[in-house]
């Protein structure tokens, strides 16, 4: 009896909160995400692009179109959002730039995955074509991609124009570029196999506002945008011996549980005259070590500063962590953490100037292999966006240092690797052969964008770039400028190829990962507009992106 009841009865094994969403339904969820998140960026792309302006909780403005600064200022709370966001974040850490890109192609690889999986065509091949797709195509890149003599100074100024193209670093790029390529090399160093390593530890970048951006500059050593303690203190020491100092110059506070009672006057002073002397002994013992300098990361007290001042001895105090330990490679010291261990031998050697037009010191060490970008902007939105469009640059640069391989931009390599995997597809059998198309065609969404963006006819551009590329020129690309197919390496449009293979890459990892899910199983809500510590789920899925509406809404 018993057994026929449950033979009846659905077992039940999740608890009544939980929800879950299987096979077409999860793809479709999931794709969703994905594509709306892919196209919330997509306006960003190319030298035409547009910024986005993103408001936090607490109200703080960011303006900028840069892929991964956007995904992450977004208040997203989608796991499969996250999954595509996490592909702007590797393609950041990897290669600096390119984060547009890779999302971009992330969201139409699962677009036109979609369509396949219309067709009843099962996710298993669709990955695995992509799969194949995906290594043919780094092949492809490792085939077309030039190999550049790193001391060629233009070509790689022009790979840095061509990544701040379009963003807030532009207006300025040629004198930015500049500044980045000299930076570099600046940073650059020969390893004993004689390839290139640039150690961007070396580099430190400041930005000031108030100022336009081509009075940017870059300075051999480090910059401390600090004021002397004292007044009385001298503001620049050629031939500085130099003390970096993590330990305050302070009276040492007594443990929390002492008290002192005081039962007459004398006693008073007496207690007075030996804090005094505490502090006399510290800056007697930075006079005995020879220094002239100190840069301190703590706090200094007003009677010190007075004894140090009459010393003739520089001193700052509250420098920046992240400052001291640039300094520390600029003038080879240690940061002494403890004042009474400081001897001759911790003292590092150089010059500190003093800008009193700039409120700044510059610090050049003897043999400083450091150095500092100063950007100049002419409020904090233009500077913070000026900032990041710097550090892609940077990284693209070093990356074209380094590698030495770099490809014609403006959609020519897409372009070239979707023909050539058409032809590749050919010679794969099976229903993968359609993925690989697919693929290709995924790819083709960076030229059409770039148009699009620039107020052209996509299809028309499609058209016009592939007979370029049926007809030979491997270069032909689209110059958003003039609106003409051209050789895009000549016109100085340049990218590197390491960028170009890891957005491919990403984008085809995470496509798979999404497309391998046939089931979404949530302990709570799917929904993931939760209130409060509720645990969320991957959102609510036969609403669509219906759980995405609190993220994404203001960015579509």
């Amino acid at each position: 009896m018993s057994q026929r009841m449950q033979q009846g009865q659905p077992m039940i094994v999740m608890s009544e909160d939980s929800q879950r969403v299987k096979d077409q339904d999860a793809q479709d969820y999931n794709i969703s995400a994905a594509r709306a998140v892919a196209e919330s960026v997509r306006s960003t792309l190319g030298p035409k692009g547009m910024d986005k302006m993103l408001v936090d909780s607490m109200g703080s403005v960011t303006i900028t179109n840069d892929g991964v600064t956007i995904l992450q200022e977004m208040d997203i709370d989608n796991p499969t959002a996250e999954m595509i966001i996490e592909v702007a974040e590797t393609q950041e850490d990897e290669a600096g730039d390119g984060t547009t890109t890779a999302v971009s192609i992330a969201g139409e690889l699962l677009k036109n995955a979609e369509e396949l999986l219309e067709q009843d065509i099962h996710p298993t091949a669709i990955i695995k074509g992509f799969h194949m797709a995906s290594e043919q195509a780094r092949e492809e890149i490792e085939n077309i991609a030039e190999n550049i003599d790193t001391d060629d100074e233009e070509l790689i100024r022009k790979t840095a124009e061509t990544s701040m193209t379009g963003k807030g670093a532009e207006v300025n790029k040629e004198h930015l570029a500049q500044l980045i390529v000299d930076a570099i090399r600046g940073v650059t160093v020969e390893n004993a196999e004689g390839e290139n390593v640039v150690d961007l530890e070396f580099l430190n970048i400041e930005t000031q506002t108030g100022r336009s951006v081509g009075e940017s500059e870059l300075l051999e050593g480090g910059i401390i945008d600090k004021d002397p303690a004292h007044d009385n203190m001298p503001s620049s020491v050629e031939d500085a011996k130099i003390l970096l100092l993590n330990d305050p110059i302070e009276v040492e506070e007594a443990d929390v549980d002492t008290e002192v009672n005081v039962t007459d006057p004398s006693q008073l002073q007496q207690f007075l005259d030996r804090e005094e002397k505490q502090l006399k002994d510290k800056v007697q013992h930075i006079v005995d070590t020879g220094a002239d300098v100190v840069f301190c990361q703590k706090g200094i007290d007003d009677l010190a500063q007075h004894y140090l001042a009459k010393e003739g001895i520089l001193a700052v105090r509250r420098v920046k962590k992240s400052d001291l330990q640039f300094l520390a490679e600029v003038v080879s010291a240690p940061i002494v953490s403890d004042l009474e261990s400081a001897t001759e031998e911790s003292l590092g050697f150089g010059s500190v100037t003093r800008d009193d037009e700039d409120d700044l010191f510059y610090v050049e060490g003897e043999d400083s292999h450091g150095v500092t970008l100063l950007l100049r902007g002419s409020t904090d939105h233009v500077v913070d966006e000026l900032e990041r469009g710097v550090n892609d640059a940077l990284d693209v640069v070093a990356q074209t240092v380094s590698d030495g391989r770099v490809l014609a931009g403006g959609g020519a390599i897409e372009v070239e690797l979707a023909s050539r995997l058409r032809d590749y597809a050919d010679s794969v059998s099976g229903r993968e052969q359609l993925a690989v198309e697919a693929f290709a065609d995924s790819l083709e969404l960076v030229p059409r964008v770039l148009a699009e963006n620039a107020g052209l006819d996509s299809i028309d551009t499609l058209v016009d770039l592939r007979a370029a590329h049926e007809s030979g020129d491997q270069r032909a690309g689209l110059n958003v400028f003039s609106g003409d197919v051209e050789d895009t390496f000549e016109a100085g449009i340049v990218e590197p190829a390491h960028a170009k293979e890891q957005a491919v890459t990403s984008a085809t990892e995470a496509a798979n990962l999404v497309l391998k899910i046939d089931d979404i199983i949530s302990a709570g809500d799917l929904s993931t507009d939760k209130g409060g510590d509720e645990a969320g789920g991957p959102g609510g899925a036969p609403g669509g992106m219906g759980g995405m509406g609190g993220g994404m809404g203001g960015m579509m």
